[in-house]
Formats: C-alpha cells, sequence, structure tokens
C-alpha cells in the first residue's frame, strides 16, 4: 500500500462525494433533456405562429369588428339614458339567450369551415330565412299558427339549441350540412321571437337593428377563430355542443314540467278564534282587503244620483232669443 493512499481525505472532497451520490448518473439526464428538446421547440413554434396571425391585416379587422360591437355595449349599459329604438333592437338580440348560445355555436362551426364558400353560404342560408319572415311576418305566421305547427312553436327554441349541438359532434360533409340546417332553424326561432314582440316588426329600425345584431354575434367570433382555424378547435367545439344540448333538454323539460303550487295550510273551521280576531275562513285575500273591514267594498259603494235641477250641458247650445 503506498503512502497516497494512506492519506486521509479532506473535507472538500467528503462533503463533493455526499453531493454526488443523489445526483443521476450522466448518461440518464442526457435522454430527459433530449425529450424535452423537441416540447420546447414545438412551444417556441406554436408562439411565433400566434404572433404571426396577430401581425396579419385580416385578424387586426376581426378584433377591430369585434371590439367595436364590445364597445358600443359596454357603453350602452354604463350609461343611464333614455333608449331609442334602434337601441332597444340590439339589446333585444341579447335577452333570448339561448339563441344567443345557438348563434355562438354556429359561429365557430363556420370558422372551421375549410373554404370561404361553405362560410357564405351558411350565413346566407340564415339570413334566407330570417329576412323573409321579418318582411311578410303576418302572413307566414297566420298560415304556421293554422298548419300542424302552431301548436308546437314553442319547441322551435330547443330544437334549434339542439341542432346547433349536434351538428358540431359531426365530421366531414355532413357537418357543413347539419350546420347549414341548424342555421336555418336558429333563424326561423328568432324571427318567431322578434315578429311577436311588442315592437317587433312594426318598427324598422327595432327589426334592423336586432337582425345587425343577431349577424355581430355570430361573425364576430367566427372571424376572430378563422384566423386561428386548425385541429385545436375540434374538442373545444364537441364541448360547446355537448353543453348545447343538455340546455336544450333542459329547457325542453322545464316546457313540459309544471310549475309548483304552493300549498295553503288547511283551515279548521271548529277551532276557536281569540277574542277581536277575524274568522280566517272569512278574510278576503283579494286586493280590496278583507270582509271583516268597516267600510264598503269599491263594489258596494253607493253610486251617486243625478241631480234633476242641475243645468244641462246643452243649454249654452240653444239659439239665443231674438226679441220681446
Amino acid at each position: 500500500m503506498s503512502p497516497q493512499s494512506m492519506k486521509p481525505q479532506t473535507g472538500s472532497q467528503t462533503s463533493r462525494k455526499r453531493r454526488q451520490k443523489g445526483r443521476p448518473p450522466e448518461s440518464a439526464s442526457v435522454p430527459a433533456r433530449r425529450g424535452a428538446e423537441p416540447q420546447m421547440a414545438a412551444a417556441t413554434a406554436r408562439k411565433a405562429w400566434i404572433r404571426a396571425v396577430m401581425r396579419q391585416d385580416r385578424f387586426k379587422a376581426a378584433a377591430l369588428f369585434a371590439g367595436f360591437g364590445l364597445f358600443l355595449l359596454l357603453v350602452s349599459q354604463a350609461f343611464p339614458h333614455d333608449y331609442g329604438f334602434t337601441e332597444l333592437g340590439a339589446l333585444f338580440t341579447f335577452s333570448v339567450y339561448d339563441l344567443v348560445l345557438a348563434m355562438l355555436g354556429i359561429a365557430v362551426a363556420v370558422a372551421q369551415m375549410e373554404t370561404r364558400r361553405q362560410f357564405a353560404i351558411t350565413i346566407g342560408l340564415f339570413l334566407a330565412v330570417l329576412v323573409p319572415m321579418l318582411l311578410f311576418f303576418d302572413g307566414i305566421f297566420a298560415l304556421i299558427r293554422d298548419s300542424a305547427l302552431g301548436g308546437l312553436l314553442y319547441l322551435v327554441a330547443p330544437v334549434a339549441v339542439a341542432s346547433t349541438g349536434a351538428s358540431l359532434w359531426l365530421r366531414g360533409k355532413w357537418r357543413g350540412r347539419a350546420v347549414a340546417v341548424a342555421a336555418m332553424v336558429v333563424g326561423f326561432s328568432f324571427s318567431l321571437f322578434l315578429g311577436l314582440d311588442d315592437f317587433g316588426v312594426g318598427i324598422p329600425s327595432f327589426a334592423i337593428a336586432s337582425v345587425m345584431s343577431a349577424l355581430w354575434i355570430i361573425l364576430a367570433p367566427a372571424f376572430l377563430l378563422r384566423c386561428f382555424r386548425g385541429p385545436w378547435l375540434i374538442i373545444p367545439a364537441r364541448i360547446l355542443g355537448s353543453w348545447l344540448i343538455v340546455i336544450a333538454v333542459i329547457v325542453t323539460v322545464s316546457l313540459y314540467v309544471p310549475l309548483p303550487i304552493k300549498a295553503q295550510p288547511p283551515l279548521d273551521l271548529g277551532a276557536e278564534t281569540p277574542a277581536g280576531s277575524p274568522n280566517p275562513a272569512l278574510q278576503d285575500k283579494g286586493a280590496y282587503g278583507t270582509m271583516q273591514s268597516d267600510g264598503l267594498l269599491p263594489d258596494d259603494e253607493e253610486e251617486p244620483q243625478a241631480d234633476p235641477n242641475a243645468p244641462s250641458v246643452f243649454d249654452s247650445l240653444k239659439m239665443p232669443k231674438i226679441g220681446p
């Protein structure tokens, strides 16, 4: 044994060995770094693609279109003022919440379409049903009311929402056809809501603003999502479609389930009532108080009698007396 091997270890050598005891070997960390490199490269390429899309003119135009509508909506709700018919019409569309969700579903569906021609055809079919219904609403609605569909009009909105949700689950050519049918059903349902409103088609500015608001709800998210069109939209679209189907089922069931009636406690007519308190069986719960009130009810008030000696209102219309 050499004298150098008998030399005691220093403190730095001992601490270095302790640090290296729990460290994996150098050969094991190399594959981990090699597996992380493609993920980092993909994330970097994705960020670069997003930045490149946001620099495009079509994205800037889509963002401006969506931001302008949101700005008008915020200004309308932020400041108290007297609403005009145009503003009321634009806000009316947002009150039909289930159809608004269906319109958002159509926006996601058209954003995934492969060609602009399919995009334009779907929006055109939506307007092709909506505009004639509003222009000739009275005559068309009279025919619908007298037909077999007249007793099922309350199901049109749930069917519109459900058809939109189902179309988001389809793939290929069937998806484009289903989205086109859903757009027509949504347009028909929205025309019924708009035509049966108190203002409705009777005030042109109200109807036009409602249609423009519906178009904005569809086109604003569709233009933005179309700039980032890709396979990543498939899963979010199916999630939205599932929610639309669930909402349609809930709305449909609520139409058939009767509202609960609050039961009144039974009256015990044989029970003694405290002195001075009215008998609950004789109390009238109407708007005119109770039957035990001291005054007369409006129906029992005596009508005033006419004074026979009162001057007539026609005396001033008589011809004045001429001569002695």
